[in-house]
């Protein structure tokens, strides 16, 4: 008789154990006979502008863009003009909120962002002279010549209801019903590296904590040319097809699909790698554990996430996020973290998030991310679009 071997979830939470880390790596070398090639075609190194070190980065602010007063006047023109047609939020882009003289700075922007080192910051938004609405149609108008695209952040077309387009980033684990909340961005605590859905995240601060919750990037390029020289094992893993967990979704309980792409040079673009994952999704979170009734991941896919997350935090970049500070970074070639807070008495980490895409500049959408990304930017009406003035518990998205 054939012993029926049950596969289970391996011993992986959602906050990484180094040391689990480290003995699941030595079992594996010393008991698996691991590939010592990368996937046919997958580039050896990769040598890009996107390619940076953290301690390289935080030495230099070059990726600081300072906003001077007469282009703080000019947003609040923009401001006053958009306001002033009466128009819904929706609505909001680089026509109906204009910018003269800042529009092809941002435009130069968004180039780097897509092909230079991936991130920016946009420093100096008067955050305290203005409503909290008036501080969010400034922060898509801006963002609007970034990013023309806005990307909905909750899919809400079923319900026959406004989609949410802006999200806010804030601990409300004290306001809400305990065991609701099923992602870190609504608590205090920290989150792991991992990446969004869409091709710009963009983060506003209205509001710093009191102490923590700094803001953490890490290139997935170098990530990627770490395990590409080390581990190309782990680019197999990676490469394979994951189950995402559907948190209790009756029509689709999980999907599949790889967590990294390759895209060939082309003519007018360089070769790529992207790297798509968050890893609640497969360990679950506070409100939502991992599901028990779906396919476990593998002691391999378990390491792979591991060491996603510790070569990215070893080689990352602590970015001083302050009042006033957009950061635009390209989800493509980036994962982001943030490490937990505690507020206090006016200094309660709030920010405000968006997910946009440039035409003029988007990488091509791998195949298996194109039916996610439609349903983040196809047809997306004016009038479709949410822009909450308060944080809510969120539905169910992809990070």
């Amino acid at each position: 008789m054939v012993e029926v071997q049950t596969l289970v979830q391996p011993d992986i939470q959602y906050h990484p154990d180094y040391a689990k880390y480290t003995a699941r790596t030595e079992r594996r070398v010393t008991t698996e006979t691991l590939p010592k090639t990368l996937p046919q075609g997958f580039p050896e190194h990769l040598d890009s502008p996107l390619v940076w070190e953290g301690t390289e980065v935080e030495k230099r602010n070059d990726w600081i863009y300072q906003l001077s007063d007469a282009q703080l006047d000019e947003i609040d023109q923009a401001l006053q003009s958009f306001k002033s047609k009466n128009l819904p939020l929706g609505s909001i882009n680089q026509s109906t909120f204009p910018l003269p003289t800042l529009h092809p700075i941002l435009r130069d922007l968004s180039r780097e962002i897509h092909l230079g080192r991936g991130f920016v910051v946009v420093r100096g938004l008067r955050i305290d002279h203005y409503s909290r609405e008036d501080n969010i149609i400034i922060y898509a108008g801006v963002s609007s010549h970034i990013g023309n695209y806005r990307g909905r952040q909750e899919d809400n077309r079923i319900k026959g209801t406004p989609s949410k387009v802006l999200s806010h980033i804030k601990d409300i684990s004290r306001t809400v019903q305990a065991g609701t909340i099923g992602a870190p961005s609504n608590t205090a605590d920290k989150q792991v590296f991992h990446t969004d859905s869409g091709d710009i995240i963009s983060l506003l601060c209205l509001q710093e904590a009191a102490e923590g919750g700094e803001s953490k990037l890490a290139s997935s390029w170098n990530v990627y040319n770490i395990l590409a020289r080390e581990r190309p094992d782990l680019i197999h893993t990676l490469t394979q097809d994951w189950p995402f967990d559907g948190f209790s979704n009756p029509t689709q309980p999980y999907s599949t699909r790889p967590l990294l792409y390759h895209q060939p040079a082309t003519s007018t673009t360089p070769e790529r790698v992207l790297i798509q994952y968050a890893r609640r999704y497969f360990t679950g979170f506070m409100a939502q554990p991992r599901s028990t009734n779906i396919p476990p991941i593998t002691e391999a896919q378990a390491e792979a996430l591991d060491a996603l997350h510790f070569l990215a935090e070893k080689h990352s970049a602590s970015l001083g996020f302050q009042k006033g500070d957009i950061q635009y970074v390209n989800n493509l070639s980036i994962f982001h973290a943030r490490n937990g807070f505690t507020d206090g008495p006016g200094k309660e980490r709030h920010l405000l998030r968006l997910w946009l895409r440039d035409p003029e500049y988007a990488w091509e959408t791998p195949e298996p991310l194109r039916k996610r990304w439609d349903s983040l930017y196809k047809d997306l009406e004016p009038e479709e679009q949410d822009f909450p003035l308060e944080p809510r518990i969120r539905g169910n998205t992809t990070s």
